[in-house]
């Protein structure tokens, strides 16, 4: 009986950038955003893995408040699309849904409700901070000025 080998190819993997999803999401530029809609197929249908860091996640929040003037309940629900994509792994994904649930039920910026997620994944008690106002209402987290 011959024993055959069977070849093995290992799946792509690539980051993107924020402006690849800024381009996606908005479709600001319909030629780009098709492109992207292409790149994340190939992800969904396992040809390429694609990888996001999530200062991604964080410069996109950024541009699409300030730039694109999108209030938090759309922002939220994008990057929760972002995250359960298939294909598409997100860096720190807990935090980030963690966080996108304090930044959408308490009024903070996203990167207040970043570090609260952070703090409280690691069963931290204490943040150093000078903008107590943003982290008052949050239990279990005591704020200290240094």
């Amino acid at each position: 009986m011959e024993k055959r080998l069977l070849k093995v190819e290992s799946v792509k993997v690539a980051v993107i950038d924020t402006n690849v999803l800024i381009r996606y999401l908005t479709n600001d530029e319909p030629q780009k955003a098709k492109a992207v809609e292409s790149l994340l197929n190939k992800a969904s249908d396992g040809e390429l893995r694609i990888l996001i860091p999530s200062i991604v996640i964080a410069e996109l929040v950024w541009v699409l408040e300030s730039y694109y003037r999108m209030e938090a309940e759309g922002i939220a629900e994008l990057v929760e699309a972002i995250l359960s994509t298939p294909g598409v792994e997100v860096t720190d994904k807990g935090i980030i849904a963690s966080a996108l649930k304090l930044y959408r039920d308490n009024s903070i910026d996203l990167i207040d409700a970043w570090i609260i997620s952070f703090v409280k994944e690691r069963d931290i008690k204490t943040i150093y901070t000078f903008d107590k106002k943003h982290y008052r209402e949050i239990e279990g987290v005591e704020t200290k000025v240094p």
